[in-house]
């Protein structure tokens, strides 16, 4: 078992000298760490080579977790991914965060249940208001460039046997802007 240590800092003119000695006297043998950094990146040079570096059976400790991610959803998808592969995680200024022990393994379990909830919580939140807004008749995303006229003169191309990416160019939309257009117009008036 090998104790590896993580520690970043957000910004070039921070120093991270105090996470890298506390990993070190908490018996980090190795310390990667990240400056300038922020910790909303999924990809970080030296957490990417952190996580190559662990190992099954090795310990990945941190000063914080914060230093790892600054989202919930990605910091439970992370320490589930870390447990996948084998390697603990153990936080130095919050004790409870130490899956080595069977404490800390319940109490992340009843983290990442509250933290899934909360994920599901806005998904539906949103799904929710999104059926209102449709029931209201507003529909959102980008409005359409394919106007009632368009949509008439790629038919009649269509019908004079004109390609995908020949209306296109005649338009000045994309190939797959001119399909949706024209699946919407037989949806609604299908071919007898």
């Amino acid at each position: 078992m090998t104790i590896v240590g993580y520690a970043r800092v957000s910004t070039r003119e921070q120093n991270p000298a105090q996470q890298e000695a506390a990993l070190t006297a908490a018996g980090a043998e190795r310390v990667f760490t990240d400056r300038g950094e922020s910790s909303r990146k999924i990809s970080r040079p030296q957490w990417d080579a952190c996580l190559d570096y662990l190992r099954e059976g090795d310990v990945l400790m941190v000063y914080r977790l914060d230093r790892l991610s600054s989202s919930d959803a990605h910091l439970i998808t992370l320490i589930n991914e870390l447990g996948q592969r084998g390697v603990d995680l153990r936080s130095i200024t919050e004790p409870a965060i130490d899956t080595t022990s069977p404490m800390g393994r319940a109490l992340y379990g009843i983290m990442a249940v509250f933290a899934q909830l909360r994920v599901d919580t806005i998904r539906q939140n949103t799904l929710d208001g999104l059926a209102h807004a449709r029931s209201q008749g507003r529909v959102g995303g980008r409005p359409t460039v394919m106007t009632p006229e368009r949509v008439a003169v790629a038919q009649q191309m269509r019908a004079e046997k004109a390609t995908f990416p020949q209306i296109a160019r005649t338009l000045g939309v994309g190939e797959a802007t001119v399909k949706r257009a024209l699946a919407a117009a037989r949806a609604v008036t299908p071919n007898p």
